[in-house]
């Protein structure tokens, strides 16, 4: 793994925010056990923008992604996704609005065991009241290479399927925001390899928002922005403009 160059751009608005975070601060525990997770955040990520989130284990990169998709609130700050605070919404209202506007992808694929690969995708579609939720649900199967294995439950899958399928579920809405850490965590070299290039086609055809916790640097890399997080603070930024011109 190689060094990523990072150069202070920390003064960036992207103008049409699909995300901006101001001031977030989060803690986690009681009294002495107390801990300060995220300390004064400031992001804005632009719509349409692909940013890789980078850092040591327990810099604060899952929680940042939490934050942003409305699964945690902070304890100070604003949160703005898609053009809505999501400090004013409460939870069945912050969970329709999650539903419509933002796909999540986890290390560990989060598939219920007890539903075939279509009625997995199909959830979302299905929560929002698509009355094609099968049909779309199919659609975003085929789209991943999964049409053939629609029918089976996710113990008869590979982890790089089940993948698939997590990915396919989060596509499946349209979202504007797509969010995922580390989704090849668990996925050997080539099917992780695999896996990244579906996010990014993704996010290519579609315009989709990109937001991608990783440890692997040549993958953050392929973001338009790297954001290193350290000790629950934004440590750096650098874009692949700057990204070694010294600037």
């Amino acid at each position: 793994m190689h060094d990523i160059s990072m150069h202070d751009i920390s003064g960036l608005r992207p103008s049409g925010s699909a995300i901006a975070l101001t001031g977030i601060n989060l803690s986690l525990g009681r009294g002495a056990t107390r801990v300060h997770i995220l300390k004064d955040v400031n992001l804005h990520i632009g719509t349409g923008e692909a940013v890789g989130l980078v850092g040591p284990s327990g810099s604060g990169k899952s929680t940042l992604l939490m934050i942003m998709a409305g699964l945690e609130r902070p304890d100070t700050g604003t949160v703005r996704v898609a053009g809505e605070d999501l400090g004013g919404l409460r939870e069945d209202a912050l969970a329709r609005f999650r539903g419509r506007n933002v796909g999540i992808v986890f290390q560990s694929f989060h598939l219920i065991p007890t539903m075939t690969a279509l009625e997995n995708v199909a959830i979302p579609l299905e929560l929002a009241g698509a009355p094609d939720a099968a049909a779309r649900a199919a659609d975003e199967l085929a789209a991943v290479g999964l049409a053939a294995r629609s029918g089976h439950y996710p113990a008869e899958l590979s982890g790089g399927e089940q993948q698939r399928v997590a990915l396919a579920r989060a596509r499946a809405p349209n979202p504007t925001i797509l969010i995922a850490d580390e989704p090849t965590g668990n996925l050997d070299e080539s099917t992780g390899a695999e896996i990244v290039d579906l996010l990014f086609a993704s996010h290519a055809e579609r315009g989709t928002t990109l937001v991608l916790v990783t440890h692997d640097a040549a993958l953050a890399r392929r973001c338009d922005r790297v954001v290193r997080m350290r000790s629950g603070r934004i440590d750096g930024q650098a874009s692949r403009e700057t990204e070694g011109t010294g600037a």
